[in-house]
């Protein structure tokens, strides 16, 4: 059986490209915000990260759909977050981070619910993100 043997090199790139995959850098721009009012069409909550998907009216009156990647859900379920949270149609008004390609995608930085409450949506490298709490210490 022959084996293949990969210059480091090789190793190095893919290790950077696979830590780059979560990366907030690998794909936002920290410097060009948005800020979406619409409709919730969908908030799948799954691994590795929730997705929250708006459609709205820009500002030329043309219809967008917008997709905000979030933080994991256990990452939000720590921020307050549940899997219940939102619903097809509630209005909501979403603060991030556009997309490096320039298409309707963005990180979620905050997100405005219907109730009013303002929740922090990103990953924990997402500029502005709260730092993580210290657990709890447990009573006896």
């Amino acid at each position: 059986m022959k084996r293949t043997v990969y210059p480091p090199a090789v190793l190095l790139l893919t290790a950077m490209r696979l830590s780059a995959h979560h990366a907030f850098a690998a794909e936002y721009d920290e410097h060009k915000r948005v800020t979406v009012s619409g409709t919730v069409t969908r908030f799948t909550w799954t691994n590795p990260h929730a997705w929250l998907y708006v459609d709205t009216h820009e500002e030329n009156g043309n219809a967008a759909s917008w997709r905000f990647e979030m933080g994991s859900p256990n990452g939000l379920l720590h921020r307050g977050w549940r899997r219940t949270e939102l619903k097809k149609g509630d209005p909501v008004t979403v603060e991030g981070f556009g997309a490096k390609d320039a298409s309707d995608m963005a990180n979620a930085s905050t997100v405005t619910l219907p109730d009013g409450r303002k929740l922090f949506g990103g990953f924990q490298s997402t500029p502005g993100a709260p730092a993580r709490r210290a657990p709890r210490k447990r009573s006896q």
